[in-house]
């Protein structure tokens, strides 16, 4: 078998593993408040993570594969190195039930392979400063969104009967979901193509000028939709309850809030994490109704995860290209 295609399958499996792990947040909300059961939410959530592409095209895509590191200072073998540690991250954190981001342990993946392959001259410091910014930017976007729109709408619905919000919102959260779902397609299964996209070129399979192969847009769409139907469901109890209680109004605000976040990171093509995303327009629902509503220390070792994700996963993945060089 050859490397190339021991790198597609590596890649498509991380992609399982994203879906496993980060796909829970599309469908969180929308289980925890008991609108759809857990196979109808994974159905739905799966459908417009397909349909993403369509919709927002591969600039996403482009900056992971292009626009993180030099691929001319890439190998096969770094690549391969750079995924096994973004899935040892995955599943790590996954058994710990924890929500951080498939996104940025690719990234750390790459950076310590491209580290010890070439050096800092092998990083795209513009593409890392991008990442590192909505690291902070995007839980903060997300949490400001989520706090004005479910303060709107408890405005506008102050004077309605409880049952009957409940209702409208248990209807408008089809839309939400499917809008936070279709963001986060748009955003997370590029990452793979990205990866995929990398490995093509350093192999010289395709020009740098060609455009992304239509059979790793649907081999990547199929395999996170697969894993958004296999796993998850520990990071759903965390995401859905354990940082706060959500009511079907405020499972709305957050995923709407969580959407136009991702909308307008990939409209500039700027990976994101989406766990970062949606978590804080939890929070942000969460802190409306009273600071206390929010479990902090769940939060807080939430957010300890996510600081320690790029650089473990850059010390597994340099580790693991260390080793092959000894070979």
């Amino acid at each position: 078998m050859s490397l190339i295609v021991v790198i597609i399958i590596l890649a498509l499996s991380f992609d399982f593993l994203n879906g496993f792990h980060d796909a829970a947040n599309s469908i969180a909300t929308v289980v925890s408040t008991k609108v759809l059961s857990p196979g109808a939410a994974v159905a739905w959530a799966a459908l417009f993570n397909f349909l993403a592409f369509l919709v927002f095209g591969s600039k996403v895509a482009a900056t992971v594969g292009k626009g993180v590191v030099d691929p001319h200072f890439m190998t096969l073998t770094a690549v391969a190195c750079a995924l096994i540690g973004a899935i040892i991250v995955d599943i790590i954190t996954w058994i710990w039930g924890l929500p951080t981001s498939s996104s940025h342990a690719l990234v750390g993946g790459l950076l310590g392979v491209a580290l010890v392959a070439g050096g800092p001259a092998a990083i795209i410091s513009s593409g890392i400063y991008k990442i590192l910014i909505f690291i902070v930017v995007s839980p903060i976007l997300g949490m400001i969104l989520s706090y004005l729109i479910s303060s709107v709408v408890e405005i506008i619905v102050r004077h309605k009967h409880p049952s009957k919000v409940d209702k409208l919102f248990r209807r408008l959260q089809f839309v939400s979901s499917a809008a936070f779902s279709l963001g986060h397609g748009g955003s997370d299964a590029q990452k793979t193509m990205g990866i995929i996209w990398m490995a093509l070129l350093v192999n010289k399979n395709m020009e740098s000028g060609a455009s992304l192969p239509y059979w790793v847009v649907i081999a990547c769409q199929l395999a996170m939709g697969l894993g958004t139907l296999l796993g998850g469901w520990r990071i759903v109890k965390t995401m859905g309850q354990r940082i706060t209680k959500l009511r079907p109004f405020e499972g709305f605000c957050a995923e709407t809030a969580g959407a136009l976040t991702l909308y307008s990171t990939i409209l500039f093509g700027i990976p994101v994490s989406t766990t970062h995303t949606i978590t804080g327009a939890v929070i942000g629902v969460g802190a409306r109704k009273r600071f206390s509503a929010v479990r902090w220390g769940v939060t807080l070792s939430i957010v300890w995860a996510w600081v320690l994700t790029i650089p473990v996963a850059a010390l597994i993945a340099a580790a693991c290209f260390g080793v092959t060089k000894l070979f």
